[in-house]
Formats: structure tokens, sequence, C-alpha cells
């Protein structure tokens, strides 16, 4: 039974993904479970997260959120059973791949699939829908009539972000990359409040979402990365999309959330001054603060069998490829870790 793993170099800069063959899994512990792995969504390997929290090994297990079939339950195990259907995320100091035929995986890292939801969607929805409602339910509170903003609104966790806070009630305002994005975004029905396109640079979000809210700002923004610096000062690796975190303070309305997915966000001292004159807040959005604590495993939970609840009625509709057969995720995860594109990537087994 083979799984696929990455390598890193010495220099911690270049990956490599290998196949690895793996031992028959032994008897099952107490609160474990063994899941025939139907599919397996891939997503970028954070290798500094990983480095931080001293989990770097020769070989790490690559493909984390899982789609599949219980086989065998520990003696202890109380919510499921052989023969159930189910989906989850393995945790980050897991030692199976998920791009393997079976895997171990404690009970609480996964719930019940719903019966008309397809391995795919279930694989590749689980980690994005726990993403959104981290952001917008449990680090901003979004209530129906709230505007909000999300930038990047066709990529993966856009698409599933948008049509949370349109189901939940919200104004919704995005932005698109690209001119295809922005026709794909136009379509969605109830239609979005405004659909802004920053492809060529010329867009002014920031005026933008002020003349949509009347002068007043957005109440929550989930930015897709920010400019810290001038464009002459900015790293090659910013992208001239990204809106400059001056714009986003700008646009946020008064007692406003502002969750960030930039993890080395610096704050100047006029920025935190404007943000104390708004009574506004900056949160960080890391879904991993789930895998690191159990303090709040019951909640994690909820939220994993409501995005599959909203999966599988339809206010969820993810964004994904073509499934990849098992042969082919090696180069399939080497394209995802340089560039993760606009649609998920899924193996399928």
């Amino acid at each position: 039974m083979k799984g696929l793993y990455f390598q890193q170099s010495s220099t911690n800069e270049e990956i490599t993904f290998v196949f690895q063959e793996r031992e028959n899994l032994a008897v099952i512990e107490d609160n474990y479970v063994k899941v025939q792995v139907k599919a397996c969504a891939l997503s970028q390997i954070n290798t500094k997260l990983l480095a931080e929290m001293k989990m770097e090994k020769d070989f790490f297990p690559v493909g984390r959120e899982i789609a599949g079939i219980v086989l065998d339950v520990g003696s202890k195990v109380s919510f499921f059973q052989p023969d159930d259907e189910v989906v989850g995320i393995l945790p980050l100091d897991s030692e199976d791949p998920g791009v393997c035929e079976v895997v171990r995986v404690h009970e609480h890292y996964l719930v019940h699939k719903p019966e008309k939801v397809t391995w795919s969607e279930a694989a590749g929805t689980i980690r994005d829908g726990l993403r959104a409602y981290t952001a917008l339910h449990y680090l901003s509170h979004l209530s129906p009539g709230q505007s909000v903003l999300i930038m990047d609104g066709a990529s993966a966790l856009g698409t599933i972000a948008v049509q949370l806070a349109h189901h939940r009630g919200a104004k919704v305002i995005t932005t698109a990359s690209s001119l295809e994005d922005k026709q794909c975004l136009e379509r969605l029905r109830p239609p979005l409040a405004r659909v802004m396109d920053v492809s060529t640079g010329k867009a002014h979000i920031a005026d933008s979402c002020l003349e949509e809210t009347g002068g007043l700002g957005v109440d929550i923004v989930l930015d897709a990365g920010v400019r810290l610096y001038n464009k002459d000062d900015e790293p090659a690796v910013k992208s001239h999309r990204l809106p400059h975190k001056h714009d986003i303070i700008t646009l946020l309305g008064v007692g406003g959330h502002w969750i960030t997915t930039e993890e080395n966000l610096q704050l100047d001292p006029p920025d935190s001054h404007s943000l104390f004159l708004k009574g506004a807040t900056v949160a960080f959005l890391n879904d991993e603060v789930w895998n690191l604590s159990n303090a709040r495993q019951g909640k994690y939970l909820c939220i994993l069998k409501d995005v599959m609840e909203k999966l599988s009625a339809g206010v969820f509709r993810p964004q994904l490829d073509e499934p990849i057969p098992f042969y082919g995720a090696k180069v399939a995860m080497e394209v995802v870790q340089k560039n993760p594109g606009r649609k998920k990537q899924v193996v399928q087994f």
C-alpha cells in the first residue's frame, strides 16, 4: 500500500513529493477509526508552521481532507461503526497521508457524510467550509443585514465564504482577479451587491465599498492577503491585485471586523489609532487552531457537521476541478504547492 509524502531540502526551500510504500495498518487503538479513503483534497502545505510547531520529519504525510468508508473501529469508538460514510480533516500530527487507500484517524476528527453528497464534494469542501465558518461565524459574528467584503470571491475559499454570507442574509461585496471570475460571480443568485475587477490594478476598492454602503463602511472584511508597503517597496511576490492595508482600514465601518489571512500583518501606530477611533477589531484566520487545541473539539465537530448539511442542501456549491487519479497525485500536488489555482484539486480512489 502506497502513500504520498513530501521531503524538504536542507535549505527548507525546495519540497519533493514521493510515493512511499507503507506497512499494513496494525490493530486499531481504542478511539481510532480505520477509513478506506475514497477522495482526498489537496491543499498547500505550510512548512513554516510545521517548523514552528517542531513537527518536521524526514518524510511528512500529504493530504488531510478526506472522505471515505469506515472499515474498522476501536473498542471505545462511540460515533461510528463499519460501513459508515465519513468525512474529516486529519490533524497536523497525523502519521498517515490522506493520499493513501487506508488511514487511521481519531473519531473526533470525523463526521458522517450525507448520503447525497459525493466523495469529491465532501473532501473538496470540508476545509474551506471550516475556514469560512471560522472567519464569518466565530471571528466576526456575521448577522443578517450586515455588509461583508470578501476578497477574491471566485477562489476556493472565497466561493464558500460568499455563499455562507449570502445564506446568512448579508450584503456581499467581492473582488475578482480576472474577467472570467467577474462573470462567474455576477451569475450568482441572489446577485451580489457589487463585484470589483481588480485584474487591471485600477479598481479603487475603498471608494467602491464606501459608495456601496453610503459612506458608512463595511461591517466585515475577509481578505486574501494585503500589501503592507507601497508598490515600489513591496516584495515581488506580492500581487498588485491585493489591497493596501490602509485601504482595508479606510473601508471598515464603526465596530467593523477585519479578518486577515496575512500572518505577518504589521500595523503602525497611526493604523492602530484609526482602528481605535472606529472601535474596529483585527482577527487572524488560522483554521489550524481547531487542530492545535482540544478545548473546542465540540464546536469544531459542529462546524464540520453544518458544512456537510449545507453542502447536502445545496447552499454550498464548491468549485472543483476534474477528479485526479491516485497515480497523478504527485504531479498535482507539485502544482498545488506552487499555485493552488482557482478550483479545488481532489484525488479520487
